[in-house]
């Protein structure tokens, strides 16, 4: 099944992120009814994000709202805090809830195949890639990191089919990664991409994309530094997956 959601699961997927709060309480009758969508619609959209069904969904919600109660020992003034504490607890729970372990083994598969891992990250997402790039290479696999943008666009163009390539983005759209991937794409190299945004540009260029959850808003509206904690956690989730692995062998 493919995980592109269409028109209609994308509205719903939407809706429930809006009311995220109320969902625990509606059966699945009533959220179609609320959401004005089929039950066979909220169906398809809960497996598409990693979940058997409407009631696996549900319960994973209800285990997060106990999470949410250890934090009732603020007093009423640390409100701004446990605001802060419980949005990066959602990046991390819903950014694990969404892992696609077939995805994961996927990438695990290239990964291991490859004659040399290359990843490509820009920005604030350098820091995940450098830290990636050591941990790899610690594992004994041969790994390169580019975070220049014109290096990036020469090195994609050299690579060969014996190589996989990393991309490291949280909105997939950065402009010279988009086009290292196209590059990828003529020449057959299989590409991954760790992201917050399954349905960007990055993610349809790539042959395995591990997405997780980014929450709305900042703390530094004034500047682009959102938080890269779902990043941080796919990777580290890769890593160890990979390292496992290859004990394994």
């Amino acid at each position: 099944m493919s995980t592109k959601l269409s028109d209609s699961e994308q509205y719903l997927w939407n809706y429930i992120e809006r009311n995220i709060i109320e969902i625990p309480n509606y059966s699945i009758a009533e959220l179609s009814v609320e959401a004005a969508v089929s039950t066979a619609t909220i169906v398809r959209t809960l497996k598409k994000k990693g979940y058997s069904g409407y009631a696996d969904f549900k319960y994973k919600l209800k285990e997060r709202r106990k999470l949410h109660e250890d934090f009732s020992q603020f007093d009423q003034e640390d409100e701004g805090i446990r605001l802060v504490i419980t949005k990066n607890e959602q990046e991390v729970m819903r950014t694990i809830s969404m892992i696609s372990i077939q995805k994961l083994e996927e990438a695990i598969r290239i990964i291991t195949a490859s004659r040399r891992l290359i990843l490509f990250a820009r920005g604030f997402s350098e820091m995940v890639a450098q830290e990636m790039m050591i941990k790899f290479q610690l594992t004994e696999k041969y790994c390169e990191l580019f975070t220049d943008p014109e290096i990036i666009k020469i090195m994609s163009k050299k690579l060969s089919p014996e190589d996989a390539v990393l991309f490291i983005s949280l909105n997939g759209e950065t402009p010279e990664l988009v086009n290292a991937a196209q590059n990828c794409q003529q020449h057959n190299i299989a590409t991954l991409l760790l992201t917050t945004a399954g349905e960007s540009t990055l993610a349809s260029l790539s042959d395995v994309a591990l997405v997780g959850f980014k929450s709305d808003g900042s703390f530094f509206p004034d500047y682009e530094v959102r938080s890269r904690l779902p990043l941080t956690i796919l990777s580290r989730i890769l890593l160890d997956s990979y390292a496992l692995r290859k004990k394994e062998i």
